[in-house]
């Protein structure tokens, strides 16, 4: 049996039940607002269907990633936490977390494409999981949006694909529900607040700054010398971070990468750095 919960419905292109800014700051890595996010998913979630918790072990999914967490992936982190205060309280046992391994595709955001662009790109994109860590449980899939489904379709030919009868829910933060609104509306979310490098440096000053996928492959997109300023700017173990996390997810061998990564490496090797 699979379902589906949101917390947010987006009907209109103009009014939102969340603001627009918070998100774009959740998705540039901001824990803070993460933190608001997931407390606020899992309290809506456990408030609605707290009796099909009740019923079996569960495991929690954060959205696929291959070696960089995305910012949903800090998002389920406070979703588990408020969920196994929940769990606690029913004396109950609490939630697991289960990767799910991506094999990457693309470098491309779809957040400004069309469903079947987005299907497209992401529907050659490999999903993997230890269908053994799964067995008799209930399967929490967490994402922070659903725009046109594609991720969903591809977890579902995952599903399909390992033979899983699981009892599954599908749960997102914010879901598109008006088909006359095009999907770039999810570009629009992403970018309202964090449209450069100095608003991404806002929130890293602030203290409550974590790496994801979208800020590292952000950064490394950036024209040379706004680049290079940028990163004179920054500690070392920044730098640091960022280099082996991009080097990680494999973003060292993608042309449009490349000449920043290598920049950092020099950078980091003249520091008397070991790589």
């Amino acid at each position: 049996m699979q379902k589906i919960y949101n917390l947010h419905d987006v009907k209109s292109e103009e009014n939102f039940s969340f603001v627009p800014e918070e998100y774009s700051e959740f998705k540039y890595g901001n824990k803070l607002i993460a933190k608001k996010f997931g407390y606020a998913l899992a309290k809506g979630f456990i408030e609605r269907h707290k009796n099909d918790l009740l019923e079996k072990d569960i495991i929690v999914l954060p959205s696929p990633y291959s070696f960089i967490p995305t910012a949903t992936y800090s998002m389920t982190m406070y979703f588990i936490y408020q969920l196994n205060y929940w769990l606690k309280k029913q004396n109950k046992k609490t939630a697991e977390i289960v990767k799910i391994h991506r094999d990457i595709t693309y470098k491309e955001d779809y957040g400004n494409l069309s469903a079947k662009k987005r299907l497209e790109l992401i529907g050659n994109d490999k999903f993997h999981i230890d269908k053994l860590l799964l067995k008799d449980k209930l399967l929490l899939f967490i994402d922070d949006i659903k725009i046109s489904g594609s991720h969903q379709f591809v977890i579902e030919r995952m599903i399909k694909d390992y033979n899983l009868d699981n009892k599954r829910f599908f749960i997102y933060f914010a879901a598109l529900k008006n088909k006359n609104i095009h999907p770039r509306i999810e570009n629009f979310f992403n970018n309202s607040k964090i449209k450069s490098l100095h608003n991404l440096e806002e929130i890293i000053k602030s203290g409550n700054f974590k790496f994801n996928t979208r800020v590292v492959k952000f950064i490394l997109s950036q024209k040379t010398n706004e680049f290079e300023n940028f990163i004179n700017s920054r500690k070392v173990n920044f730098v640091e971070n960022l280099y082996h996390l991009a080097v990680g997810n494999g973003y060292h061998k993608m042309s449009v990468y490349k000449q920043n990564l290598d920049y950092i490496e020099n950078l980091l090797f003249n520091r008397g750095k070991d790589c």
